[in-house]
This record gives C-alpha cells, sequence and structure tokens, in this order.
C-alpha cells in the first residue's frame, strides 16, 4: 500500500501555494496603484430642490429593463415601509430608490436619492481578484457578469453597500447595481435617465470638477441655506455622485464617518492576504486531513504486513 502522504510532497504543496499566493498578491498590489478619473463626468445632487416624485426610481427602471416594482411608482406609501429595520434599498430590481426624512422643526420632509456613488478609486474594483469591475474614463463603475465568479467581496467592500447579489435566477447569479447608463447613455456624453427625468432639476450632470464648483458655489451665494460641505467630494477619496443638503449628512442617512482617502489605501495589505489565505488554506486543510488519516493507513500497513508474514 502506499503513502498517501509524503512529508517531501506536503513540502512541495505549501510551496506551490505559497508561490501562487506571491503572484497573485503582487497582481492585487498592482490594483490598489488605481487612481481613478478626477475629469470624469458626475451628477450634483440637490437634497433642497427634491420633492420625492419618484420620476428618477421610473426613468432608471425602463432604461436598464427591470422588473415592474410591486407598487407603481406614483404610490408614494413606499416613503413609509421600512425593509429590515432600515429605509428601502437597493436591490436586484431597483437600481436607485428615493427615500423621505422627516427632519424635526422642519416643516416639510427631505428626500434623499440612493443608487451606486461611482467612486473615483472604487473599492468594489480593487476588492474584486476576477477584475469583474472596471472604472470607464468616464466615470463609471461598471460590472462584467461574464466574469464574475460570485464571491461577493464587493458587496463587503463598498463603503455605502450598494451592490446586491441576484438569488432568484439558480443559473444566473450576478451583481445588481446602477451602471450609470453607461451603455446607452453615457459612453455618448448623454446624461442618466434618472437625471434627464427629473422634473425639479435636483440632479445636475457635468463633469465632476465643474459640479464642485457649482455646489461651492450655490454655498456661498446662499448663507444659511445649505451644510457648508459637498458629500462626495472626498468622501472615500471622492465619488461621482456628490450631495448639497440644508441639514447635517446624517440626519438624512448619509455615513458621515467614512474615511476621506480612498477605501483601498486602508485595507490594500489586507486584500492583498486575501487571494493567499484562499490559496494555502484549501492545501493546508488538505494537509491536515492526510496527516489525520495517516493513522488509518499506517493501521491498514501493519496489518497487511502481519498476513504476509
Amino acid at each position: 500500500m502506499k503513502s498517501p502522504l509524503s512529508r517531501r510532497n506536503f513540502i512541495k504543496g505549501g510551496l506551490a501555494g505559497t508561490v501562487a499566493a506571491t503572484l497573485l498578491k503582487e497582481k492585487k498590489s498592482q490594483a490598489a496603484d488605481f487612481e481613478g478619473y478626477p475629469q470624469g463626468m458626475g451628477v450634483l445632487v440637490d437634497l433642497t430642490r427634491c420633492v420625492g416624485c419618484r420620476s428618477c426610481e421610473a426613468a432608471c427602471n425602463q432604461e436598464q429593463k427591470l422588473p415592474p416594482p410591486e407598487k407603481p411608482f406614483n404610490d408614494f406609501s413606499v416613503f413609509d415601509e421600512i425593509e429590515h429595520g432600515q429605509k428601502r434599498r437597493t436591490d436586484e430590481t431597483r437600481y436607485t430608490v428615493v427615500n423621505r426624512y422627516d427632519i424635526p422643526g422642519q416643516d416639510h420632509p427631505l428626500f434623499r436619492k440612493i443608487q451606486c456613488n461611482h467612486c473615483q478609486e472604487p473599492a468594489c474594483l480593487t476588492s474584486c481578484f476576477v477584475n469583474a469591475y472596471t472604472k470607464t474614463p468616464e466615470g463609471a463603475v461598471i460590472y462584467n457578469a461574464k466574469v464574475c465568479v460570485g464571491c461577493r467581496t464587493c458587496m463587503i467592500a463598498c463603503p455605502f453597500y450598494i451592490p446586491t447579489f441576484k438569488y432568484s435566477s439558480a443559473f444566473n447569479p450576478r451583481i445588481m447595481k446602477c451602471v450609470f447608463c453607461y451603455d446607452t447613455r453615457l459612453k455618448d456624453g448623454k446624461p442618466p435617465a434618472c437625471v434627464e427625468a427629473c422634473p425639479q432639476e435636483a440632479l445636475t450632470f457635468g463633469r465632476r470638477s465643474e459640479l464642485i464648483k457649482i455646489g461651492q458655489q450655490r454655498i456661498r451665494e446662499t448663507p444659511g441655506k445649505y451644510e457648508e460641505h459637498i458629500y462626495g467630494e472626498h468622501e472615500v477619496g471622492g465619488t461621482a455622485w456628490m450631495y448639497l443638503s440644508s441639514v447635517p449628512f446624517d440626519k438624512v442617512g448619509f455615513d458621515t464617518h467614512v474615511p476621506k482617502e480612498p477605501i483601498l489605501n486602508l485595507v490594500k495589505d489586507f486584500l492583498g492576504i486575501v487571494p493567499m489565505v484562499l490559496t494555502i488554506w484549501p492545501a493546508l486543510f488538505a494537509g491536515f486531513h492526510l496527516l489525520a488519516t495517516r493513522k488509518d493507513w499506517l493501521k491498514g500497513k501493519t496489518e497487511d504486513e502481519h498476513e504476509e508474514e
């Protein structure tokens, strides 16, 4: 009976895993140098202008050919819905949602549109070890389902918890999120469907650098109307979608604790280890299994030797 494990083979397997992990780590380190496209396009969202009409939701649904909603887009009872203790969020059936926030001391609520913010240096892109994500020169963060392996690391990496997983199809699972209408509009210089549909001009499309100037001008020319900050100008290294608000951003559901620098700067060392863990652990567990079964092998070998005698 031939031994299923030898010290030499175990060491060779470990070295092979280490070499493979080193190569993957080098690839990840190169990805962490990604710097985005500061002169790409973007959208400035002015929360003081949004009236919660949900026209943007309807336009997105039609443009992206998403399933019809459970409630029509003119049904505003959705603003009272709380899902899992939270406001509505994007999922496989909707790439954008509008939520209402009742502000204490104010006579009228504020409405906030939520979608992928298309970060300048996306954590989803850096965390993906199969390169399923691309940051285009136009500013969009797009996704290639053909190369995705369904690991869902991007869902964990995103600081805004935007990517969701399509569970409804067992044969075609994929990540679902806003793609900035890249294929149908953005690559041709057109604004996304939601911007074009907004009747209140709450959404302004243009070059990101120019939108920052517009936001700063609005803040400067109307003292007291806005918070003196453009959310997304610096958060996580900057985002293509940016916001103006008349109240502190945490009052309308924004995470004000995200870092100013890109997420990848904080986690690139860890992300470099992830492929190593994925590569070495299977080899280690295989080794542990073989070591655990070595006792049975030795017992069988001893019995065979006794039979031969």
